[in-house]
């Protein structure tokens, strides 16, 4: 049985967009293949929960080799979406030191249903634990109303060591 939704996918109003590719560029590091959020539609400072999503295009990277013919969004991907997720909730509300947010695991993580291109895979987290070192979210994804997935994803201040 699947966890219960920390929002209802249907009650998110994915036409508002609290940050663009562009404002997620400023915060988050990845880019080009890596970069696996496109928009923030809900951050909820209070009740500690983001929302978000990812439109998954039909040219990605892994479309022509991950299950030719009948292309899956790896798992790797979706865990590394929701670490994108929580990072971006962690930096914008000022909450650790450092230059970024590191992903440093997941526990509990169940793949409940598929993510194939052309869907819109929408994220959401909820912070279950904060220390000024580390955080721990939980964030719940969906094709619709459809759970895919949901993991604990754990975070950890790091800084850039700068080169000799």
């Amino acid at each position: 049985m699947p966890p219960s939704p920390h929002l209802n996918p249907a009650d998110i109003d994915l036409s508002r967009t609290v940050a663009d590719i562009e404002a997620i560029r400023r915060v988050i590091p990845q880019r080009f293949e890596m970069e696996q959020l496109s928009a923030i539609v809900h951050l909820d400072p209070e009740q500690q929960v983001i929302a978000g999503y990812k439109d998954v295009g039909v040219d990605e990277f892994w479309v022509r080799g991950h299950m030719p013919g009948y292309p899956l969004l790896p798992g790797v991907l979706l865990c590394e979406a929701a670490a994108q997720l929580s990072s971006y909730y962690i930096v914008t509300q000022g909450l650790l030191e450092g230059d970024f947010v590191g992903f440093f695991g997941m526990d509990n993580v169940r793949f409940r249903g598929i993510v194939q291109p052309g869907d819109r895979l929408i994220l959401i987290g909820k912070m279950l634990r904060y220390h000024r070192r580390q955080t721990l979210f939980n964030v719940q994804g969906f094709v619709g109303t459809n759970m895919v997935f949901h993991a604990d994803v754990i975070g950890m201040a790091m800084t850039r060591k700068e080169e000799a």
